[in-house]
């Protein structure tokens, strides 16, 4: 049975270390394997960080039935579900509360990965990530402290494998100076502030972005984010969960807003991380309304992405600048930056991390709405979504619940909640009304789950019963005891 293995986590955020995808019901070709590591002592070194050098070598060209046939090898049976939890945090000098250098995380990793026995993950010389099983930690644009977490069966495995990485980075940081701050936009720091990380990718990224918005480099360098990445059993589950998970992205936005402060100053927002992507790349990123339409399915996101326009292709160790080009032209043989080159499977799967909607379709689902924040609220999120969507009435609820939402409404509210959150007027009330029930609807699905996960949601529901997102507290303190000083977010946020 021909498979495809990977070194190495996919590109951007990817909990899951896939299944083996099986092409052969698609047509008959032969996949052959590389592994690109070597043991070096007792630590394995995985070379070049994702995506491998180029794994997959194919008889045949690849087809677009094959890569909707890779999104629907996703679908697994129920018992199968698993969670996936990522999370990104800023690091920072105690004393000058700068954010941290390469080199301080260099020495980070190599710390962890010498006292916890993780795995090197190596861009060149430089060491870019930590694999250990399932789990990986990488390195965003600008120095991002980032935790892609394993497949987990329940919320209280999340939590002890948020808490034991907490753990294990607070071990060796605080002896190097360096804390960990849990918000969703660096608070205190201009963009020239910030260290540039020394992958490949984010050279190309960061040339592109400004030709295509004008906040993409803030959000490369100065956003932190939770998720969650969930499974689905078949294409109609998926249709579901995907059109339950944008209706109600802008409520986990509104009730995860914790990214208020821009260099020292209240910036407006109550999710600043949330706006950013508003004005970064409208090609890739946004609420999807076709995901509404009733000819939906895996094939339209196969459309959709074939016309989103690359960044880049990776070949023998380097990253080749591909931006503005299609991988409906690779798929054709047609791409301008390595003509002639027919696309893998690899390929495909480098392109859709490269794709940033509000939920994101890989062979799961990923809820991207949310800041990052305090551990608390690194549980508190994939709670909320496993209540709503890992429970057939729950979700059920959810479906009947916005089911006359217009694109305008889900638009509109996507917008606003990034200025005025769970106050945001919605019909002939206000959007924490519509909160009450969408968390009401999540407690009875974790209740029903039977693993006594409802406990999660706590930290969530005081932000319900009040309508004050954890934002709107950080203004209030920075009004009040902190004399407008953004300082002392360093200390609240701690982690």
């Amino acid at each position: 049975m021909p498979v495809i293995s990977r070194l190495g986590s996919s590109m951007h955020h990817h909990a899951f270390v896939p299944q083996t995808f099986d092409a052969s019901h698609a047509r008959k070709s032969s996949f052959v394997a590389a592994s690109g590591s070597s043991r070096r002592g007792r630590r394995l070194i995985v070379a070049a960080s994702p995506p491998t050098e180029d794994a997959v070598v194919a008889t045949e060209p690849l087809t677009k039935q094959d890569l909707v046939d890779y999104l629907a090898s996703g679908c697994k049976p129920k018992q199968n579900w698993r969670i996936g939890t990522e999370h990104e945090k800023f690091g920072f000098e105690l004393g000058s509360l700068r954010p941290m250098k390469y080199e301080q995380i260099a020495e980070l990793l190599n710390g962890i990965a010498e006292r916890f026995d993780w795995d090197k993950i190596m861009e060149g010389d430089k060491i870019i990530g930590l694999k250990q099983g399932k789990q990986s930690i990488s390195l965003e644009p600008g120095g991002q402290f980032e935790l892609s977490g394993a497949p987990l069966e329940t919320l209280h495995q999340t939590c002890a494998e948020v808490n034991s990485h907490l753990y294990q980075v607070k071990a060796v940081a605080e002896e190097m100076g360096i804390g960990f701050l849990g918000i969703g936009f660096q608070p205190k720091w201009g963009l020239k502030d910030i260290p540039i990380m020394p992958k490949g990718r984010y050279e190309i990224m960061r040339n592109y972005m400004p030709k295509v918005g004008s906040l993409g480099l803030d959000m490369m360098f100065r956003t932190c984010t939770v998720q969650v990445n969930l499974d689905f059993s078949s294409e109609a589950d998926m249709i579901r969960k995907f059109r339950a998970g944008l209706a109600l992205q802008p409520i986990a936005t509104a009730l995860f807003a914790n990214s208020p402060f821009k260099e020292g100053k209240p910036n407006g927002y109550v999710s600043m991380r949330s706006h950013i992507w508003t004005d970064t790349d409208k090609d890739r990123s946004g609420m999807l309304p076709f995901v509404f339409d009733d000819s939906f399915g895996f094939e339209q996101y196969v459309d959709y992405a074939l016309d989103v326009p690359m960044y880049f292709v990776y070949r023998k160790h380097k990253y080749i600048d591909c931006t503005g080009m299609t991988f409906r032209d690779f798929l054709a043989g047609k791409l301008p930056c390595i003509p002639g080159e027919l696309p893998t499977l690899n390929d495909w799967e480098n392109h859709l991390t490269t794709i940033f909607p509000e939920v994101r379709l890989k062979r799961y689902l990923e809820m991207r709405g949310a800041d990052g924040g305090p551990w608390r609220r690194l549980c508190a999120l994939p709670a909320f979504w496993v209540g709503l969507l890992y429970d057939e009435d729950s979700l059920q609820g959810v479906l009947d619940l916005t089911a006359d939402w217009t694109q305008q409404e889900r638009q509109m509210l996507r917008n606003k909640v990034t200025v005025s959150g769970l106050k945001t007027p919605f019909r002939d009330g206000l959007l924490k009304h519509v909160a009450e029930d969408v968390l009401k609807l999540a407690k009875d699905g974790l209740e029903k789950r039977g693993f006594k996960e409802s406990g999660f949601l706590n930290e969530v529901a005081e932000v319900v019963r009040t309508g004050v997102t954890p934002a709107e507290r950080l203004l209030e303190l920075y009004d009040g005891k902190w004399n407008q000083s953004v300082d002392h977010v360093f200390e609240e946020l701690l982690y």
